[in-house]
């Protein structure tokens, strides 16, 4: 089974060891994806956020031949419940008509304290 590796540019992965996605066989998985910008900058609204790290989730997804239709599971972390309906509207922007499992859940912190969101996603690619 092959196995691809998609790289994002994010100054965290080479100093963590980890990959944006991996693709094995039809399967796509996509790491804990922070909203940030290539400058470096982070929008405040956490629903802005979102719409961020499905926007970098579509391009790792893309890059190894999928698209967000193809999403099974997403995994949303808050830093805090306030953050829930702004995500979960976003969330449901892009996933209302595909319908994966998804969970959120409230953490103590993320990497970067002005996140309000990070999201992991699923994927199993189809025939397009």
């Amino acid at each position: 089974m092959s196995l691809q590796r998609v790289r994002s540019g994010s100054p965290f992965e080479p100093t963590i060891g980890f990959s944006r996605a991996v693709r094995v066989g039809d399967r796509v998985l996509v790491s804990g994806t922070g909203p940030v910008w290539p400058d470096g900058s982070c929008p405040a609204d956490p629903g802005e956020q979102a719409r961020r790290c499905f926007a970098i989730i579509a391009a790792a997804l893309a890059e190894a031949g999928g698209q967000l239709t193809d999403v099974v599971r997403t995994r949303m972390y808050l830093a805090d419940v306030t953050a829930a309906e702004a995500v979960g509207a976003a969330h449901g922007e892009i996933f209302a008509g595909i319908g994966p499992a998804a969970t959120m859940v409230v953490v103590a912190g993320l990497l970067d304290p002005r996140w309000m969101v990070e999201i992991e996603a699923e994927a199993v690619l189809q025939a397009h």
